[in-house]
């Protein structure tokens, strides 16, 4: 079975479309949004795992690298895995609703790119939109491929900077240059954007992730995370899939 078998069956418009619509909740209302991208998410993980292993993810160990504040820790305990959040941010750890970080699982402080876990310690890693975030994206990749074991599983998603939703919340202004666009809305609304270009924020290209994917000899697999299964050719068109794959997943078996 291939690795994206399962998952391109729900890989549909209608779930794009709801994936797509709650975006605009992100800031407004955290729960709605980062509950359906929880759901998600263990449903994407469910797959690509059952794909490469033709078993149930249930009873594995998840580590989720940039967890926040617990929406996805309740999601994945809910489906019977043990899940551990990697947040090297306090204040992000307990945003949640109730001021914990989730309720569910375990949490450690740390930064993603010296993640403090023996080598071949856990059977999954994840990182979802945390990578556009991180100064060295793929030194985060590399500790992900080092903590998992061999036969496990690595799902790495990241929003690539080209896209509609490069700019998070400063919109399409991103497309005048990634401080120019932060500067205007520092303007616009008296403070700096939470995703600050240059400090909180990166450009990170499509290409830089399939490149980096490569070289590791372990990617089995890379698809636009929110577009219906019939689009997923557009990650293979260089300079296209850099407008058009809003969020990458680079899926890696070591």
């Amino acid at each position: 079975m291939r690795p994206t078998s399962l998952l391109a069956r729900r890989a549909t418009l209608r779930r794009s479309v709801g994936l797509l619509s709650s975006f605009r909740f992100e800031q407004s209302d955290p729960a709605r949004f980062y509950g359906a991208l929880a759901d998600d998410t263990v449903d994407m993980v469910s797959d690509l795992w059952t794909g490469l292993t033709a078993s149930t993810p249930v009873g594995r160990t998840v580590v989720d690298v940039g967890g926040g504040p617990g929406y996805f820790a309740s999601a994945f305990s809910t489906a019977g895995m043990a899940y551990i959040g990697v947040e090297p941010d306090p204040s992000e750890m307990h945003a949640g609703p109730a001021g914990t970080p989730g309720g569910a699982g375990t949490f450690v402080r740390a930064s993603g790119t010296a993640l403090p876990f023996a080598d071949d310690s856990v059977d999954i890693c994840l990182s979802s939109n945390v990578a556009e975030h991180v100064r060295h994206p793929w030194q985060l990749g590399n500790e992900m491929l080092r903590v998992t074991r061999p036969g496990g599983l690595v799902v790495l998603s990241y929003t690539v900077w080209l896209g509609p939703f490069g700019g998070h919340e400063m919109g399409l202004t991103h497309y005048l240059g990634g401080a120019r666009a932060a500067d205007r809305y520092a303007r616009r609304h008296g403070h700096r954007p939470k995703n600050d270009y240059g400090s909180s924020l990166f450009a990170v290209s499509a290409a830089d992730g399939l490149h980096w994917g490569r070289s590791t000899g372990s990617l089995v697999a890379a698809f636009p995370r929110y577009h219906p299964r019939w689009a997923w050719w557009m990650t293979e068109v260089p300079g296209f899939r850099e407008f058009t794959v809003s969020n990458l997943v680079l899926v890696l078996r070591p």
